[in-house]
């Protein structure tokens, strides 16, 4: 049963969870030691270093949060709003880990805290180990192989305990049960506790600043002077030196501290500004309370963080700073113990807030539906994340169990900054790209902000561990790929397709409208996927077309438009043409092809091929090939209306200076597995631009041809032409960085006898016959109309001889083909244009002849310009 949710306000929603989660263990017992290595003038630096990267960070997020509605899952919804599914994913995972092993981190502190206060209430005594702690005493001091530990003015030479690695397993599986129930009882109950966790805390800090105005009255010689412009002088600048494990300076020690080792040491105590957006899907306001919570939790951290380094500069002396790890408690009215108290409890409050934030955080990643393998952590809206919880909860109570998480606790950081570094790059990129939709009401932010935020988050990692750097970047490597591979596609309308939307705009206006020159020119193919027949249902396209246009371009590079026009009135017909445009688009995909499908509704195929070869594209990223399929089956199938389609096609093509490849035995064309040997056959018999050239180069840098070689075809009219054509032609190629071998073929005056033993002369025969046939039909029908000769609705004029004459010279350049490249895998030839005034019919009939028996053939017909160059 779903329970209503509770909503929570800007106080209890964010900023306490952000307060409770920044301030923790490291403030208690290693701010005055850091005061005392770094001096209070670098201490204010390293305050001002890390505090600026947590306060732009919140600058980012305040931004990106006040951008419309924001649901569950805090930094990871944010970054993968903007920064797509796959950075969203692979960040918000990592820092779902980082908020886990946080908790299992604030319960060992909490627990080992509490044992070294009441050691009596560990449960195996036997284990105690007799070394130095770094968290015990109030003022000891190292002296050869014995602790000295002075109490009430006395040094006593004694063996200092540490808790028994088991206790802490026991006691912090407890601890972490307990807090698991409590988070289990919903944003209600942890509203009731977290109050009971922070207020003690609250008032351990007081007591701090309450006993440092009266330390000069309670500690009269213990190196405490109390607030002493004298030691504020001496404290001023830096001392690094050298310490032993246990941060006491020691000359023979194996630590050497400067201000990069004290980022590290540092920068966790100013994490956990996310705490209140991680549970975005449980406030009342996003737009309100995460701005404003978490910026509040930010200064005031800061502030205080600024104030104690001035204070406790002027407290003690060097000395003091760097031996008491606990000077806090040295100095705390009106007694110690209430330090320890404020310690158990900030680390037990921070516990509880990553407990809190982390189930959320995965249930929200869940809910996206991205990764089907997180299915089991999806929960309805206003449910409580169960099983998430459950999760977090096992993997806290491992790394407890581990206890020893020196390796792991640098990673927590970087997962950290990590997702910090994405909440400023998201804002950062919406920032620039200034899209419409970028509306935020936080105004108070910049994209110069969010990159230097960005900056400093990568800096802050580098400086703290290179190694844990590329460790924490390598899983986020990592999981991004596995996002990529086995992640479902989602289009949030992210910041990378906005700017590749932008730098296509740019790219397209500084392409301008001026003609590309041939040494940037790239074929954009227009594939024509109607088919001259039926193509079996659910298949939009023919399956060799894609194959043929990734022929058509190197190494995959380039782009093609797949085009098919459907009959009939656009009102009627415009959801079938979504319907075909969906299903072409994934045929490309499926096939591999870059390249976008596009569905034209007309009355008719020649309308629609008009319109398309007008429009479509922009500017220079215009289709300059049109690609189909020969229609060879239009007399099989008595398809009579094809030759004029087919023909208007080409002159459409023409009349628009759009270059034309047509592909004659295209169920035969191979596919990237099928290997091709033999020769590339070109018959070059008019000027195209080096077209044929180019597309035969293409073709070699694919696998199916690779180990084929090429062979140039001129015709000579003349025997004596033939040496000269053929240095000119070889020279040309040279020069081009294009290897052929070059043949010329002498051209004779066609002398209808000597074919009359050609295996094609049947076919020639049988066109003649058709061709008579069909002209004696036309006279006979215009003599009875009393009209001129029709021909597809137009007047044509009829020039026999001239149609024998065409006849006779595709039959010569058939016969030729299938002498020299009967073998070849694919033959290119120059398409010759439709002649004016001539029967759709007629033109077909011819390339019926020329293609006869030639089982593999493009006809390329290039345009006025050329394709490839001489010079460098």
């Amino acid at each position: 049963m779903q329970t209503a949710s509770i909503k929570l306000g800007t106080m209890m929603g964010v900023f306490v969870p952000c307060l409770q989660n920044i301030l923790g263990i490291i403030y208690y017992i290693r701010f005055s030691w850091i005061v005392g290595m770094a001096g209070i003038g670098e201490s204010l630096l390293l305050v001002a270093f890390c505090g600026s990267c947590t306060f732009l960070t919140t600058i980012s997020l305040s931004a990106i949060a006040t951008n419309g509605a924001m649901k569950g899952g805090g930094p990871y919804y944010l970054i993968g709003r903007a920064l797509g599914p796959e950075v969203g994913v692979s960040i918000g995972l990592c820092f779902f880990l980082g908020n886990a092993v946080a908790g299992a981190l604030y319960v060992l502190g909490a627990v080992e805290t509490f044992l070294n206060a009441v050691p009596h209430a560990g449960l195996f005594r036997d284990s105690v180990l007799h070394h130095y702690d770094l968290t015990l005493q109030i003022d000891r001091i190292l002296v050869d192989t014995e602790t000295l530990v002075r109490v009430n003015g006395t040094d006593i030479a004694q063996p200092v305990s540490s808790p028994s690695l088991h206790d802490l397993q026991v006691y912090g599986i407890i601890v972490t049960i307990i807090l698991c129930f409590i988070v289990f009882g919903g944003v209600k109950m942890i509203n009731r506790v977290a109050p009971a966790f922070l207020i003690p805390v609250l008032f351990s800090l007081v007591s701090i600043f309450i006993g440092i105005f009266l330390a000069r009255e309670n500690h009269p010689v213990s190196g405490i002077t109390g607030l002493s412009l004298e030691s504020f002088k001496d404290n001023w600048s830096s001392e690094y030196q050298t310490t032993n494990n246990a941060g006491v300076p020691d000359p023979a020690g194996r630590i050497y501290w400067n201000f990069n080792a004290l980022v590290g040491l540092f920068f966790p105590a100013v994490t956990g500004i996310m705490a209140g957006s991680n549970r975005s899907a449980s406030l009342k306001d996003t737009q309100r309370s995460i701005p404003v919570g978490t910026l509040a939790a930010t200064l005031t951290t800061s502030a205080l963080y600024l104030v104690s380094v001035l204070f406790f500069g002027a407290l003690a002396t060097r000395e003091k700073l760097l031996t008491d790890r606990l000077l806090t408690a040295t100095v705390a009215w009106p007694f110690p113990a209430i330090i320890y108290i404020g310690i158990i409890l900030s680390t037990l409050g921070a516990a509880l807030q990553s407990l809190t934030g982390a189930p959320r955080l995965l249930a929200a990643i869940a809910n996206d539906d991205i990764l089907p393998v997180l299915n089991y952590f999806r929960v309805a809206d206003g449910s409580e994340p169960h099983i998430a919880t459950l999760f977090t909860a096992f993997l806290c109570i491992g790394c407890v169990v581990i206890g020893n998480l020196d390796l792991i606790t640098p990673t927590v950081t970087m997962f950290y900054l990590l997702c910090y570094a994405g909440v400023n790059l998201s804002c950062f990129l919406l920032d620039l790209l200034d899209a419409p939709s970028w509306r935020p009401r936080w105004k108070f932010h910049h994209w110069s902000l969010s990159l230097l935020g960005a900056l400093l988050c990568i800096v802050i990692m580098f400086l703290i561990s290179w190694a844990f750097t590329v460790v924490s970047l390598a899983l986020a490597t990592l999981i991004y790929y596995y996002v990529s591979i086995k992640g479902k596609a989602g289009d949030w309308g992210d910041g990378f397709k906005s700017a590749y939307f932008q730098l296509a705009l740019r790219s397209l206006r500084s392409l301008g409208a001026s003609q590309v020159h041939p040494k940037n020119w790239y074929p954009i193919p227009l594939i024509f996927c109607r088919p001259w027949g039926k193509l079996p249902e659910n298949v939009p396209c023919h399956p060799k077309l894609a194959d043929f246009a990734n022929c058509m371009k190197k190494k995959g590079r380039g782009m093609s438009i797949f085009v098919s026009i459907l009959d009939g009135d656009y009102h009627e017909c415009a959801e079938d043409a979504k319907a075909a445009c969906r299903a072409l688009s994934t045929y490309i995909d499926y096939k591999k092809c870059e390249g976008v499908a596009e569905i034209v509704v007309a009355p008719t195929m020649s309308d629609g091929f008009r319109g398309i070869i007008q429009t479509m594209g922009l500017g220079n990223l215009k289709p300059n090939i049109v690609v189909m399929r020969y229609p060879e089956i239009w007399r099989r199938e008595n398809l009579t209306e094809i030759p004029a389609t087919f023909v208007g096609i080409i002159n459409d093509c023409i009349v628009a200076n759009k270059a034309v490849v047509i592909v004659k035995g295209l169920d035969e064309w191979p596919n990237e597995y099928q290997r091709q040997y033999g020769t590339i056959d070109l018959y070059w018999i008019v000027r195209d631009g080096g077209l044929m050239l180019l597309l035969s180069q293409l073709l070699l840098t694919k696998e199916s041809f690779e180990s084929c070689k090429i062979q140039v075809f001129c015709i000579a009219e003349e025997d004596s032409d033939a040496e000269e054509l053929k240095a000119d032609v070889k020279k040309f190629l040279y020069d081009l960085r294009m290897q052929a071998e070059v043949i010329v073929i002498s051209m004779k005056s066609w002398d209808a006898q000597a074919e009359k033993q050609d295996e094609s002369v049947e076919a020639f025969t049988g066109a003649q016959e058709r061709i008579a046939s069909y002209l004696g039909a036309m006279k006979e029908k215009a003599q009875k109309e009393g009209t001129p000769l029709l021909a597809d609705g137009k007047p044509v004029v009829v020039n026999e001889q001239q149609v024998e004459k065409f006849l006779y010279t595709t039959l010569k350049l058939n016969t030729t083909i299938l002498k020299y490249s009967r073998m070849a895998a694919v033959v290119l030839v120059s398409l010759p244009p439709p002649p004016l005034n001539h029967p759709g019919y007629f033109y077909m009939e011819y390339m019926d002849l020329l293609v006869e028996n030639v089982p593999r053939l493009l006809m390329v017909r290039g345009y006025r310009r050329d394709v490839v160059t001489l010079f460098t």
